[in-house]
């Protein structure tokens, strides 16, 4: 498991009561469908590329790898949100992913270009 940022853990001790709160709601909402938690995993980090905010895309990138998502399919994930948010806007997440990724010790041999592996196997069914 990650590190969590130093950040939540302060307000976790300054707000026990909400943390708590606010951790047994996320509880439920994951246990009220039928999504396993790669799945569950996958589409919190789209809610959060689409929702363009920073922390939750560094934590959603966080927690997907603790679940053995791979830096591929995380990138693909925020490649995925290109049509819905522009361009920019997408590459500005996918740098906020690389910061986390950066961390994985195995990065080198994985890190691919998705858009290129995309093509590529567009490619070849022609």
């Amino acid at each position: 498991m990650r590190q969590v940022p130093a950040r939540f853990l302060k307000f976790k001790k300054d707000y026990p009561e909400i943390a708590e709160a606010y951790e047994k709601l996320a509880s439920e909402c994951h246990t009220a469908g039928p999504l396993n938690e790669r799945d569950r995993a996958l589409v919190k980090l789209g809610v959060a590329t689409g929702s363009g905010v920073e922390g939750s895309v560094r934590s959603q990138v966080r927690k997907a790898l603790d679940l053995g998502i791979s830096p591929d399919e995380i990138r693909h994930t925020i490649v995925l949100s290109l049509t819905a948010i522009g361009f920019p806007k997408m590459m500005a997440i996918l740098n906020w992913a690389e910061v986390i990724l950066r961390e994985v010790p195995t990065r080198a041999s994985s890190k691919k270009d998705p858009s290129k592996s995309a093509h590529k196997s567009n490619q070849e069914k022609k």
